[in-house]
């Protein structure tokens, strides 16, 4: 019964909204992340990303209205990269998962915010973080302009991946802490065991003056390491999976997918 309802809502939502070929085209052509998409996961993730378009708002800030062109091929490309992540799961799964994003707000420039946090000791500090996005539980998904448009390629930098992965992990709390809802076939302890060795990792990295194999961001809190290493899982796989095999391996079953299959070579190894 479920089936056949949402079977005819989509036929309806296809008779009053058909999809737009042509800018789906386009919006694939500008950012790389997308061209190499095979032709069926691209038409999947692009009718994902239409409906996405029509059941959240997109709003661009009254600063950026005037001056910025944000055609319909752009708004298909910011909603395709927040629907890259669930292109491996079902409309279902991803229905759900996506419940608590209501609106995406682009933002002229990156804004600053004042943070307090509690280390490992008890001990409070209070410091201002300039930020290129910010989501909430409820709240919209807020993202820089000039950092949205340097993401759609394989450099290991995208904040829409980035801000949406936080959605995914506030699907069972309302703090991120690097532990979203996870399928059955994934043992809990087993997710805890890999990302808290990577998280561990990285802070002993940093700790020893060592560089790190991927973003240093990633130290800073598990939250914002679960965010990272899903940006670059999904726009620099090669480094992710020579850094970190085992958590490479773990989010090719989270995701249902392998952006690592469809990453082109790259002419030098990323560090």
């Amino acid at each position: 019964m479920l089936g056949h309802l949402r079977r005819w809502r989509a036929k309806s939502f296809e008779a009053r909204h058909p999809f737009p070929e042509e800018a789906w085209r386009e919006a694939r052509s500008r950012l790389p992340l997308l061209a190499t998409l095979g032709d069926d996961d691209a038409g999947r993730l692009g009718r994902r990303a239409w409906r996405f378009l029509h059941a959240k708002r997109v709003s661009l800030h009254p600063a950026l209205v005037e001056t910025t062109p944000f055609d319909l091929p752009a708004q298909l490309a910011l909603a395709a990269q927040a629907c890259l992540l669930t292109l491996g799961w079902s409309e279902t799964e991803h229905e759900e998962a996506f419940a608590g994003v209501h609106e995406i707000l682009i933002l002229p420039d990156a804004f600053q915010r004042q943070v307090e946090e509690m280390d490992e000791f008890g001990v409070m500090h209070e410091y201002v973080d300039e930020r290129a996005g910010e989501t909430s539980s409820q709240g919209p998904v807020v993202v820089a302009f000039p950092d949205l448009m340097e993401s759609g390629d394989w450099s290991g930098f995208n904040v829409v991946i980035h801000e949406l992965a936080h959605k995914l992990d506030l699907g069972n709390s309302l703090d991120v802490d690097g532990f979203p809802p996870l399928p059955r076939e994934i043992d809990p302890r087993e997710w805890h065991r890999v990302f808290m060795g990577v998280w561990q990792d990285l802070r002993a990295r940093l700790e020893h003056g060592e560089a790190t194999p991927i973003d240093d961001y990633a130290a800073s809190h598990p939250g914002e390491c679960f965010a990272v290493c899903c940006e670059h899982f999904f726009t620099a796989p090669d480094v992710l999976h020579r850094a970190y095999p085992e958590l490479h391996a773990l989010l090719v079953r989270y995701f249902r997918q392998d952006p690592l299959a469809r990453q082109p070579a790259r002419s030098e190894p990323t560090p």
